[in-house]
Formats: C-alpha cells, structure tokens, sequence
C-alpha cells in the first residue's frame, strides 16, 4: 500500500519531467488576463496562496484567491476580474465545481487545474490545466500539493510571456533555479530524517504545533496547518509572521512547539526578533531555513534560491514531520477514518 511518505520521495522525478516539458505556446486567451480569480479549499488553497507572490510578479496579473463554497453563496465578483481559476486535485470538489459552473454561465473566461481531465471541473470551465502528476491515492497530499504550486508558478510565466512582461532569457534564468531547487529535495529528505531522529522525543509528547512564516511561505505555513491537524492529529496553525504577533502570541505557553520559516528577506530579521523573544514563553522554538543552519534546534538546507520560489523546497520539510511525528505518536495513516464523510456531507462528487 502506498503512504504519504512514497509520494514525497516522488517529488523530484515528477518535478523534473514538468519543469523540462514546459514549453511557451502563443495563447491570446492569456495575453489578455489582468486581473485573475482563483477558487480553491484545503491545500489547493494553501498552494494558491504560496503561488500568489511568483503569479503576481511573473505574469503582472492582481491574483484574488478566494474559498469556492463562501464565494458561491456570498461572494460579489469584480468587473476587473476576466479570467477565473479552479484549482482541485481531484476534479470532484462539489463546492469548487459548483462555483466554476455559474462563473462560466455568466461570460468568463474559466480554467481549472486538475489531476484528473475526465472529471466534473474539467467538463465545466473552458481549458483545462492538467498537473501531469497522475492520481495521488493517498489523502494527505504531499506529491499533489508541490506539482500544483509548480504549476501555478509556470502558469504564472506563460502568461508574462504571452503578456511580453518575461522574455525566453529571463524564464532560463527561473528554470535554472527550478532545476536547482528540484535537485535539492533528496538532500531536504535527508536532512529532515535527520532533523526529526534528533527531537524525536520532544515531537513524540508535544501536543501544540505552531508554525510562522512570512512572503510566499505564509502559504507553507498554512499547509503545514493542514497537514499536521490531518496526520499528528494535535491542535496546530500556521500564522503569517506580522499576524501571529497580533493577538495569537498571547496564547503561547510551555507546551507550544514554535516552527518559523526564514528565506533571506528584509523581513528574516523580525522574525529572529521574534524567535529569540518567544524562546522564553515556550517549550521549544525550530527554525526551517534555507540558510546553513547554525543551532541544534535549526533545519538549514542550505540552498541559494530566490524567495519567491523558495516555498517549493520549504514545504517538503513539513511533509516528512508530518509523516513521522504521526508515526511516533501510534497514528496509523493507513486506517482510514470518518469512511462515510463525502457520502453525507457531499463534499466530492
């Protein structure tokens, strides 16, 4: 049977092989979008918002994200918005199909981006974006998360492309750091083997999880919200770095881990600050890096990447803890629970 852990080892192959594929096709459809709608839930959404900063910078595009199912029964669409997105692995979100349908019905342009071109999105919306991943069996997706923030990256530049805003010499300067990046997740494997062998005792007993982060990575703290509440099974959020000193810090305590995730950045040095002041209130602070790490309590990998891209190398280190602290504490992530959730809830088609 396959787990979680199979799909991250995936990772870099499937990567690879997208990244080397991608090719600019002329498409006027995308030359004209300004101003782009995203509808996804759970880590679609979380993909969609570590994407934003790279879409927003790569196509100059304004990038809305919203939840499908709010949006459906609450949200107002802008008269700026001409393009809009559906993002869902599996292609049955009903909340996200739904919301799709009546945008379509009303004259915009729609796209989804799917594992699956035979399921219900892609026969509601006008092109569909295939994650050229296959199906990810396991529920907690690890594989389906990284090959959908790569897409939306790419997404992102055959538009600037398309727009004249990035040229062929500037995406060989992205794809050799996409390459570079890819080639770096054996060694974050590793690494974060390693680095969970190292506390194994403290995550085993910890029952609060917190992780901080700032940029692109606020989405990479989010999924790790995502991905530990689904598998540690503990109480565990993620906060963008400015918000979480807003209110949320009041609630720490000894029995907090604090996970902050640092890329070089104007704003590294708040989130040290912040750091080296909750080291007192809490049971233990972690910091995930792309520096050299230099403390017991750092997981550095070391790697020189622009921090707009720097989510796709950064996440990976949470997959892996998601999967062993679970593991450590006697979770077993191949009995599935709540078998009958999708059937009365009809959260999938």
């Amino acid at each position: 049977m396959e787990t979680m852990l199979d799909y991250i080892y995936e990772e870099e192959q499937i990567l690879s092989k997208i990244i080397e594929k991608h090719t600019f096709i002329k498409d006027d459809k995308l030359a004209g979008i300004r101003s782009l709608l995203i509808l996804a839930t759970g880590s679609s959404y979380n993909a969609c918002l570590s994407a934003k900063i790279a879409l927003e910078q790569y196509a100059d595009i304004t990038v809305t994200i919203e939840e499908p199912y709010n949006f459906n029964h609450y949200g107002k669409i802008s008269e700026t918005v001409d393009a809009v997105l559906a993002v869902s692995q599996s292609g049955r979100s009903t909340s996200t199909v739904d919301a799709i349908s009546k945008l379509r019905a009303q004259g915009l342009y729609t796209l989804a981006l799917t594992s699956d071109p035979d399921s219900p999105i892609s026969r509601a919306v006008d092109r569909v974006i295939d994650l050229d991943m296959g199906i990810e069996k396991v529920g907690f997706v690890t594989k389906g998360y990284v090959v959908t923030l790569l897409q939306l990256i790419l997404l992102g530049i055959s538009i600037g492309m398309n727009k004249c805003s990035l040229d062929a010499v500037e995406w060989e300067i992205i794809k050799a750091q996409l390459i570079k990046i890819t080639a770096n997740i054996p060694g974050t494997i590793r690494k974060t083997v390693c680095f969970f062998e190292k506390h194994k005792s403290l995550f085993k007993v910890a029952n609060r999880f917190v992780a901080i982060g700032y940029g692109p990575n606020w989405g990479t703290v989010k999924e790790f919200e995502t991905k530990f509440t689904e598998t540690v099974r503990k109480p565990s959020q993620g906060f963008e770095l400015e918000a979480y000193m807003h209110g949320p810090y009041l609630e720490a305590n000894c029995e907090h881990l604090l996970f902050f995730i640092e890329t070089k950045s104007e704003n590294q040095k708040r989130s040290e600050k912040l750091r080296v002041y909750m080291e007192e209130y809490v049971g233990q602070t972690f910091t995930v890096t792309t520096n050299s790490g230099q403390r017991e309590s750092e997981l550095g990998l070391d790697i020189e990447c622009d921090e707009i891209l720097s989510q796709l190398i950064l996440v990976i280190p949470f997959q892996i803890l998601a999967y062993k602290i679970a593991t450590a504490k006697g979770i077993d992530l191949s009995k599935r629970i709540f078998d009958d959730f999708d059937d009365v809830l009809k959260s999938k088609i």
